[in-house]
């Protein structure tokens, strides 16, 4: 198993091209957020919009509409509710995601099927959460898995893999992922990320990250990488890397952070990371 270094985050943070638009950094749908749960989806959109996604729409309950337009301006919104235009929004994405907040009642579990059903051969989806839950629950069939990321906590994973915890040893972890076939990033103390082809171990993390909504933000952050990164699977592994590094410099300085302190960090640290790519070239 390989521990993520810093170079696994600079070798991802390129400079942007002079000649960009917001086309050219991907464009993020995130369904998420019911009645009760809708900071779980306003915490992945900021995630995903200030790790510099081009365009960031969510599906959500429409209770969380003015929350999300007052705290993210920059994303666009839809209520979940009609079907036919979310339906069209799904079909314009780069990634989607799914899962943050959403619930596991009879309209979270066919929004779950509707976006399994649409995802195209070019998309990319992210699957956290309560649909890791419903998933697990259904007999819902991946169209293509080597274009998924479950990123379940360990309880998670055990209702996704049948591994209890005990069991969830890195042998049994990567065969289960092999019958699935999609990247897991299973979330602890020392997240772990299995592909088919490798195994990777997060070395970074601190006890002041043990907080709701931290792995709402993980999966925003992770969404966006994907949405503007060509590698996929180092940018899987640049934004595990990077959302645990701002915790551990946060947790220097404070008991507990929060997620939302995390999101607020990630353009500098991205900053940090590309001037660091590029004194690296200049030698």
């Amino acid at each position: 198993m390989k521990d993520l270094t810093r170079d696994d985050l600079t070798a991802v943070i390129q400079p942007r091209p002079q000649e960009s638009h917001k086309g050219t950094f991907g464009r993020a749908v995130l369904v998420g957020g019911n009645a009760t749960y809708g900071g779980a989806i306003i915490m992945s959109t900021e995630a995903a919009v200030r790790t510099g996604t081009g365009l960031v729409s969510v599906i959500t309950a429409k209770h969380n509409h003015s929350a999300l337009h007052a705290r993210l301006p920059e994303a666009m919104v839809l209520d979940w509710t009609l079907t036919r235009a979310v339906s069209e929004l799904l079909g314009t994405a780069t990634v989607l995601l799914i899962g943050p907040g959403l619930g596991l009642d009879s309209h979270s579990q066919q929004l779950l099927q509707l976006v399994l059903q649409q995802q195209t051969s070019t998309q990319w989806l992210v699957i956290d959460g309560s649909a890791i839950t419903l998933f697990a629950q259904s007999d819902s069939h991946l169209n293509y898995p080597e274009h998924i990321v479950f990123t379940p906590h360990q309880m998670e994973w055990q209702r996704l893999s049948g591994l209890k915890l005990t069991h969830q040893t890195i042998d049994n972890n990567q065969a289960a992922q092999k019958k699935l076939g999609a990247t897991i990033v299973l979330k602890s103390h020392r997240t772990e990320i299995y592909t088919t082809n490798e195994q990777y171990r997060n070395p970074l993390g601190t006890p002041a990250m043990a907080t709701g909504g931290m792995g709402d933000t993980l999966a925003g952050m992770i969404t966006g990488f994907l949405a503007q990164f060509p590698d996929k699977e180092a940018a899987i592994c640049a934004a595990v890397y990077l959302h645990s590094q701002i915790g551990e410099e946060l947790g220097k300085k404070r008991y507990v952070v929060l997620p939302t302190e995390i999101s607020q960090q990630i353009p500098r640290f991205m900053k940090l990371a590309e001037n660091i790519n590029k004194k690296t070239k200049g030698k």
